[in-house]
């Protein structure tokens, strides 16, 4: 494989890869550089000689030691013209709780952003414009929350008002996100139907998290997915709805 990119730089953004996950296989960071395995192998044992504390999980991968703190790296030009777009993608969202996340996370972001790149990234903002929900309407406010439900097994009880208004209240076992024609989607496992099912986040009336937790489901998303697809091999699409 070609090496086409400075040792140095390699070495930096691996730290950065390293920071960013729990632990990373050396595949990962092979694939993500475009070099071997082997040449990642003495990667890692470069960064160990220069004090950098990784743990090695064997069959596993690598990680830095917790509670190790590098400073951040500095971003490059392209990098800080891809989070402004973002900015302008994530400002037209319809969840009210991802925007202003998203606003304050960016404006942390630009704090460490070169002088001469602030100026550049000002007039990049004022020059990209994205035409979908031109009127900016927000139809839900839950998305970020249903995300640490997902991550921490946390039991949620929601008062549902389905799209032929049908209202139910419900006790889920939040799963997955994912989004379609600008909607937010929730997929679910509900202890009414003892089932999944999928939950649009603009039909949510209220929401509240228990303090109560779930056992993680042994599955993945790609395997719901796959299930769904085999269940409804009539239909191009997955469900909205169903409750």
């Amino acid at each position: 494989m070609a090496e086409d990119k400075p040792r140095l730089a390699r070495l930096t953004a691996m730290l950065t890869q390293l920071q960013a996950r729990k632990i990373v296989t050396a595949k990962e960071i092979a694939d993500k550089h475009q070099v071997s395995i082997r040449t990642i192998y003495r990667d890692i044992r470069t960064l160990e000689k220069s004090g950098i504390p990784i743990v090695t999980e064997e069959g596993k991968g690598y990680s830095i030691m917790e509670g190790y703190k590098i400073p951040p790296v500095l971003f490059t030009q392209e990098e800080a013209n891809a989070l402004i777009t973002a900015e302008q993608l994530v400002r037209k969202n319809k969840d009210l709780s991802l925007t202003e996340q998203f606003e304050s996370a960016i404006t942390k972001i630009k704090a460490v952003l070169k002088y001469t790149q602030k100026e550049k990234t000002e007039l990049l903002s004022s020059r990209i414009q994205v035409r979908n929900n031109s009127e900016h309407e927000k139809t839900s406010s839950y998305l970020i929350q249903l995300q640490s439900t997902i991550a921490n097994y946390q039991l949620v009880n929601i008062n549902y008002l389905s799209l032929d208004q049908q209202v139910s209240q419900r006790e889920i076992e939040s799963f997955a996100l994912y989004t379609t024609n600008d909607n937010w989607v929730l997929i679910a496992f509900c202890r009414l139907r003892k089932d999944f099912r999928s939950f649009r986040l603009d039909c949510i009336q209220n929401m509240e998290i228990m303090e109560e937790h779930f056992s993680p489901h042994n599955m993945s998303l790609q395997q719901y997915l796959e299930q769904c697809r085999e269940k409804y091999q009539s239909t191009p699409d997955i469900p909205m709805t169903q409750v």
